[in-house]
């Protein structure tokens, strides 16, 4: 195939997939953890609309839709992290994304539809130690559309890992999110230059409209 050119030939139905990432209770919603420890989710909040925009119109155009669970449990721990966590927060930090806890849950609104791909992970990158290179490769993909949260962390380590497996990426700046504005935009400066497009979820919608 040929290089892509336009926006088009990125999201070309036929090679691409969007990912959806951690759009979860304890990142989204009022009642989760993030909220709970005092961190900002209006970021979270405000992409829900568009985001939900964008994996209507790629079902539409027939193409396919990761949503990506991030899940800690007995046997899908990530020890590091938890000394981590112990350093930054001190002996009584409180887990998140706890496997079986409503927190882990999808948020209302982005449970996978018939046809969609379902894929739980335990580290910040939807590629370490899951299936979802081969899922992808086996359904053609040549081309990751990436959004959801949060932006600086496991959105830009999936960005990462896509990219170091030879996929295009482009970043949906629009239906992404994290905690701080500063945060969001050292992502998107930082997918900008090194590691893929940055696009607006309309504009993809409407590469998409142009194909049915």
């Amino acid at each position: 195939m040929n290089d892509p050119a336009t926006l088009s030939d990125w999201v070309d139905p036929t090679r691409s997939a969007l990912l959806v990432i951690d759009m979860q209770n304890d990142f989204c919603h009022p009642d989760g953890a993030f909220a709970k420890r005092g961190l900002d989710i209006s970021m979270a909040q405000e992409i829900i609309p568009t985001l939900q925009r964008l994996m209507a119109a790629a079902r539409e155009a027939h193409v396919p839709v990761a949503i990506v669970r991030v899940v800690r449990g007995q046997h899908t721990g990530w020890p590091a992290l938890d000394r981590l966590s112990r350093h930054n927060f001190g002996p009584d930090f409180v887990p998140v994304f706890v496997e079986g806890t409503w927190g882990a849950e999808l948020l209302e609104g982005f449970e996978p539809k018939p046809g969609d791909i379902a894929l739980d992970k335990n580290r910040y990158g939807a590629f370490t130690g899951t299936n979802l290179d081969l899922i992808l490769r086996n359904k053609g993909v040549s081309t990751l559309i990436v959004s959801g949260g949060a932006t600086n962390v496991c959105v830009e380590s999936t960005v990462r890992e896509g990219f170091m497996l030879d996929y295009d990426v482009v970043l949906v700046e629009d239906a992404c999110a994290t905690v701080t504005p500063e945060l969001q935009q050292g992502t998107i400066g930082s997918v900008r230059g090194w590691f893929g497009r940055v696009e607006r979820a309309e504009s993809i919608i409407a590469c998409w409209a142009q194909t049915h």
